[in-house]
């Protein structure tokens, strides 16, 4: 199976350069399945109903979210009825929405997507380890499904490596968002599992990690955080990865990473 995942959004940068460079990027890599982090879609916090739906019209088959999925009150009701668009499995029980999505491709196969929430430096979610076994008992790589992609939306990259090892051998790849900077640590552990730290942002890097640099840095240097953050709205670069699976073990065959347009080196 052909996975193409796409890092954070970041405002309407990061929209725009998706809906430019999107399109070409299927052409060429032609991905079975498409998966887009929106956590800072909408202005930098959150993602709206209309974001989404837009997203999801450009060829799109799941969005997943972060630390600010609730950040647009709207898209509360919105996750209850769009299964497409995921929040962390380890949020407390009873939280609106759900943590993964299973996707029967139309040649049969199956991929499901689990999106986590890491702990360290972060708010107290609930055991992100502990989440993914609870889902892991009713989906099994290689018997009843072909592909297992997890989103781990966490700031360690330690947390994130110790996911990624934990899960060895049982999901076809563990993914990092939430600190917007792509990671040079593509590779497949030794039971199969691909791992890469962080897929970065889309967005536009000619800022601070997305955002204009003057707030972020009045807040380093002076220790004011009295402005709110506001998206950089240059030329965006799509960042994320591209992964090929086995049909069979349901393991990682190849990863690569992706950079794509803006500013960045390019990579495909």
């Amino acid at each position: 199976m052909r996975i193409l995942f796409l890092g954070d959004v970041v405002g309407r940068a990061g929209r725009d350069a998706i809906e430019k460079h999107l399109p070409e990027l299927k052409a060429r890599l032609t991905p079975d399945f498409v998966i887009v982090n929106v956590d800072n879609a909408s202005h930098g916090f959150g993602v709206t109903c209309k974001i989404a739906d837009d997203i999801l019209a450009m060829g799109v088959d799941c969005l997943t979210g972060g630390d600010h999925i609730w950040n647009q009150k709207e898209i509360i009701p919105y996750i209850d009825r769009e299964k497409r668009l995921i929040r962390a499995q380890n949020y407390p029980p009873g939280v609106p929405g759900q943590g993964a999505f299973l996707k029967d491709l139309p040649d049969g196969r199956k991929i499901l997507v689990l999106h986590l929430m890491g702990r360290v430096f972060m708010e107290g979610y609930d055991d992100p380890f502990r989440g993914a076994d609870e889902v892991l008992k009713k989906y099994i790589l290689g018997h009843n499904v072909q592909a297992i992609f997890v989103d781990i939306h966490a700031e360690a990259t330690s947390e994130k490596m110790a996911l990624a090892h934990y899960l060895d051998g049982r999901v076809s790849a563990v993914v990092g968002t939430h600190t917007h900077v792509p990671t040079a640590d593509c590779q497949i552990l030794t039971g199969g599992t691909a791992l890469q730290c962080d897929a970065g942002m889309c967005g536009d890097y000619n800022s601070v990690i997305g955002f204009k640099t003057d707030v972020p840095i009045q807040r380093f240097v002076r220790k004011l955080a009295v402005e709110k953050l506001t998206p950089n709205d240059g030329d965006g670069t799509v960042c994320g990865t591209f992964i090929e699976t086995d049909d069979v073990s349901g393991r990682t065959r190849t990863i690569t990473p992706i950079r794509f347009g803006g500013r960045l080196q390019q990579s495909l």
